[in-house]
């Protein structure tokens, strides 16, 4: 185990990342009643360039009147190769910074994206006041911001969540897709012909490895990995799939993009009865070691690592957290 202590990032319920359109007032009324964790206003992708002003005053607005009953809030904003970043920033975080609590970032691709916002925001909360440190989150959806992943998640003390974007990664790529964030029947090989001649047909989630990449990122640098959207809202049980293979991986949630799948991804990453109560055992087992001057901690004769009590006080927190919140 390294010497070198990962900080964490700010505790926050993450299990549901609903995306608001900034240009749709009914819409981000409705997110004020919604049980999602983590609500994030667009004022990127979903809103066209001749809506981007009136989209920024309706967030503005509805930052400072509706109660959002202790979700998290955040900020897609533009991005920095566009002249809309600027004016989100300081517009939004000036007028409404003290109910914000995280600016998303599109389309990161180099720390010095990072470092670019968060000297803008450090200069608007001194100047405006604002004593509470706002968080960033982390978009990655290019080939580029996967190459400078390690560097982007360590870029600043900000950085609280590392999200994928599978469309724009696909795009960018000139990865074949048939639907956001869901497999490709494509994607698969044949084995060798059997004794009678038969093949069977092997399929392959062509996610694994940017996702696996940005999990391992994230975690390494004390942030929050979050998986990216499924789209078909008609397809429960793919979505399922999509997402219960990001929870393997690692991820502590999945962005959604309809209210349908919220209370989905609230029951899926929310730890089970049975984990907590293993992790509580855990826990337990090291109280008693230490009580005990012992050097090794064991549970149902086996050993337990440091790594493993990190994760079980994980678990104990994010289960109190769901408790809190239902």
């Amino acid at each position: 185990m390294s010497f070198l202590k990962v900080p964490t990032s700010t505790p926050r319920l993450n299990r549901s990342t609903l995306a608001v359109p900034g240009s749709n007032t009914r819409f981000i009324e409705k997110a004020a009643t919604s049980a999602a964790d983590v609500i994030f206003f667009d004022l990127e992708d979903s809103v066209s360039p001749d809506k981007k002003e009136q989209a920024r005053k309706d967030v503005i607005a509805a930052l400072n009147d509706l109660d959002f009953g202790g979700k998290s809030i955040s900020i897609r904003i533009n991005g920095l190769d566009t002249h809309y970043m600027y004016r989100d920033l300081v517009d939004v975080v000036e007028q409404a910074g003290n109910k914000l609590d995280m600016i998303l970032i599109p389309k990161v691709g180099t720390a010095s994206d990072i470092y670019a916002v968060d000297m803008l925001l450090t200069q608007i909360e001194q100047a405006k006041g604002i004593n509470k440190r706002i968080g960033i989150e982390l978009l990655i959806e290019t080939p580029q911001g996967m190459q400078n992943i390690f560097e982007i998640a360590g870029a600043s003390p900000r950085n609280e969540s590392m999200l994928f974007g599978s469309a724009d990664y696909a795009a960018s790529s000139g990865a074949q897709i048939t639907m956001i964030g869901g497999p490709n029947p494509d994607y698969h090989v044949l084995t060798s012909p059997d004794a009678a001649g038969l093949r069977s047909v092997h399929w392959g989630d062509m996610w694994h490895f940017p996702l696996a990449r940005l999990v391992a990122a994230a975690r390494a640098n004390g942030l929050r990995p979050i998986d990216g959207p499924f789209a078909d809202i008609k397809d429960p049980d793919g979505w399922l799939a999509s997402a219960s293979r990001a929870k393997v991986l690692g991820c502590e949630g999945k962005m959604v993009i309809h209210p349908s799948q919220v209370e989905m991804a609230n029951q899926l990453f929310k730890p089970s009865a049975a984990e907590v109560s293993h992790a509580k055992r855990i826990l337990q087992a090291m109280e008693e070691a230490a009580q005990a001057g012992a050097g090794a901690v064991s549970l149902d004769g086996k050993m337990i690592d440091i790594a493993s009590i990190r994760q079980a006080e994980n678990t104990v927190r994010k289960a109190a957290q769901a408790e809190a919140k239902s």
